[in-house]
């Protein structure tokens, strides 16, 4: 789960990071009040969407008058603001943050995430903060510093030290950044956070260390115990098909084929859509059932999977372990009545209940064509769209 800048540093406020005076607005009357609230001379506005990269494609703009932040904030505002990571179809602004100006003297980049080859929380920083981080990634890995953490003992003052002197820090704001970046572990460890990154950290001339960005990615699997993180939750910044399937525990995620695949078990998942991949087609979707699966969520699933256009036919592949066969093939049939399919369907099932599973596809009178492995399966789903 992903939230918005202006929600991240609320977050970072809270552990005592600092960050600049900021307001939320859904229009722009909303913007050039919250200007005139703040005082100043200069006032950033940024477009808020779950992705990077919105000053390049032009939804942060810096105005030096109260006409100027109407004039910005009436265009990003509805804008379909487009950036690396939102894909060519980019991501329509529905909600701005006004934020005082900064005086930048200097711009780092710093990040808490989890490391899975060392099980522990790895710290990054850099001393080239800004818009191109990830090509400093990839050009100068060496200008990219990394401590990682033991979780038993935190962040030590030794670690942040040595994170902060090695970006550069004058020694001056040593300290400032020091509190900045256990105030950022503390943040990422007791939200559950997955990625908690700071893009740009400032250096300000008079020597304050501030988050000019936040960036916070969660745990999904630990939202049951974050209540306030789920509360920032924005729908209209996610896949409404995702977001559908979510109410019904199906773990669904968009694709560009044209072929939909409703699987239980991630991994298994995971290898259909690389055997039909390997068989000259492209999956419509990523879909796992799960092992308690019932008739009304394979409905759903079949619903969710037709509302796309691009679908063109469907594979089932099934292994039935806690999952029987037959309870999955009465689910089949009964959403492809429901649903009135129109495209190809082909069903492989293993395991539990196998025999029973497809007899009552075969006595479904419904032309469900059944596969006996997956490579039998992609070679016959992919046949029926071609």
């Amino acid at each position: 789960m992903k939230i918005h800048e202006y929600q991240g540093k609320e977050l970072l406020k809270k552990f005592g990071v600092v960050v600049p005076r900021g307001v939320f607005c859904p229009s722009v009357d909303d913007a050039v009040k919250a200007a005139e609230t703040l005082g100043g001379k200069v006032w950033v506005v940024k477009a808020q969407i779950h992705a990077g990269g919105r000053g390049k494609g032009g939804g942060v703009k810096v105005a030096k008058s109260l006409d100027e932040v109407r004039q910005y904030a009436s265009q990003i505002l509805g804008m379909q603001l487009v950036t690396h990571q939102t894909g060519p179809e980019g991501q329509k602004v529905r909600r701005l943050l006004i934020e005082e100006g900064a005086d930048i003297r200097k711009e780092y980049y710093v990040a808490a995430l989890t490391d899975r080859a060392s099980q522990k929380v790895a710290m990054m920083a850099s001393s080239e903060g800004g818009m191109d981080i990830e090509e400093v990634a990839h050009k100068t890995p060496e200008k990219i510093l990394k401590v990682f953490i033991d979780p038993a003992d935190g962040l030590t003052d030794a670690q942040a030290t040595e994170l902060a002197t090695g970006i550069g820090v004058p020694a001056e704001s040593v300290g400032k950044a020091v509190a900045t970046l256990k105030g950022l572990y503390q943040c990422y460890m007791e939200t559950d956070a997955s990625l908690a990154e700071i893009n740009p950290l400032i250096l300000e001339g008079n020597g304050d260390i501030k988050a000019l960005d936040a960036k916070f990615n969660f745990d999904s699997n630990a939202l049951y115990r974050q209540a306030e993180i789920v509360a920032y939750r924005d729908l209209d910044e996610e896949d409404p098909d995702e977001v559908e399937a979510s109410k019904f525990d199906l773990s669904y995620i968009s694709l560009d084929g044209n072929i939909g695949c409703l699987v239980n078990g991630a991994g298994l998942a995971m290898a259909t859509m690389d055997t039909i991949k390997l068989f000259g087609a492209e999956p419509a979707n990523f879909l796992d059932v799960g092992g308690g699966a019932t008739t009304e969520k394979v409905t759903e699933a079949f619903q969710i999977m037709l509302r796309n256009p691009k679908v063109k036919g469907i594979l089932v592949n099934i292994f039935g372990g806690i999952m029987r066969c037959d309870t999955i093939a009465t689910g089949v049939v009964a959403a492809a009545r429901e649903t009135h399919l129109s495209v190809p369907l082909v069903v492989r099932m293993k395991g539990t209940n196998e025999d029973i599973g497809k007899k009552i596809l075969s006595d479904s009178g419904l032309p469900i064509i059944t596969a006996d492995s997956m490579a039998d399966a992609a070679t016959k789903i992919v046949a029926a769209v071609s």
